[in-house]
């Protein structure tokens, strides 16, 4: 696991004279699962968005497999997958059909080859037998994981996963961190979660970088059990021990 998926070179983002954050500077490494963490208003959802090409840094770098999300977005739009955190599943579409959908748009597959691929992609996720349920008729976990299994219609090698743990119940929640999991061990993707779920970063990461609002901008990078352990840094360490500063 040492070769660079993902670069982030010294990203700031502004909005007019409010500064998000500044300097911001990390590596996520090939089949790692790697979390953006911290609390509310820290930036983790605008980083998100520059990661995936959606917003352009107000300064520095991004690379996904060596490309700048900038400058080739098309070609970092191939080869990344996203699960928003509402899932985003389109609601007058089953879930089969709402895996089908980039393949349609992406793949010249014959119709037959498509669904069998969004079968596939279901099952891995543990919803072989939903395929010809609507979005409503499901449960927020179930959701979620739909909204994984297409983003990975496209055998995508990076992941980004936005709060995948939000507004769930702990036993569904732990679901979910083991299928992430294994994901990861079977396809060998590369993960980039966004939460703020302590359980979940505990569970799933093998590293994690941590944002304040106060600093506006990075104040953690490494192992979340070493930083729970051995941060000097009292924000750090109120957050990983789930403490009042």
């Amino acid at each position: 696991m040492s070769e660079v998926a993902i670069t982030v070179d010294h990203v700031a983002q502004r909005f007019g004279s409010t500064e998000i954050f500044h300097d911001v500077t990390f590596d996520v490494k090939t089949g790692e699962v790697f979390v953006v963490l911290g609390g509310s208003g820290c930036g983790k959802s605008t980083l998100l968005k520059q990661m995936i090409g959606l917003r352009a840094p107000s300064a520095g770098h991004i690379s996904v497999l060596g490309h700048d999300v900038v400058r080739e977005r098309a070609n970092v739009r191939q080869t990344i997958g996203v699960m928003f955190q509402s899932g985003a599943l389109f609601g007058s579409m089953n879930l089969l059909d709402n895996i089908i959908l980039p393949l349609s748009i992406f793949t010249d597959l014959p119709a037959a080859a498509r669904a069998e691929i969004a079968r596939v992609k279901l099952a891995l996720v543990g919803l072989a037998d939903a395929a010809y349920k609507m979005p409503a008729e499901i449960s927020g976990g179930m959701a979620k994981r739909a909204a994984i299994a297409r983003a990975l219609a496209l055998d995508p090698p990076v992941l980004f996963l936005d709060e995948p743990s939000a507004g769930l119940d702990p036993i569904t929640s732990a679901g979910l961190d083991r299928l992430i999991l294994n994901l990861r061990d079977t396809l060998g993707s590369t993960f980039v979660v966004v939460t703020h779920e302590l359980q979940s970063i505990l569970a799933i990461a093998d590293r994690c970088v941590m944002l304040d609002r106060a600093a506006r901008g990075m104040i953690a990078l490494g192992v979340p059990k070493e930083l729970q352990t051995q941060s000097q840094d009292a924000t750090v360490r109120a957050f990983f021990n789930r403490e009042p500063l």
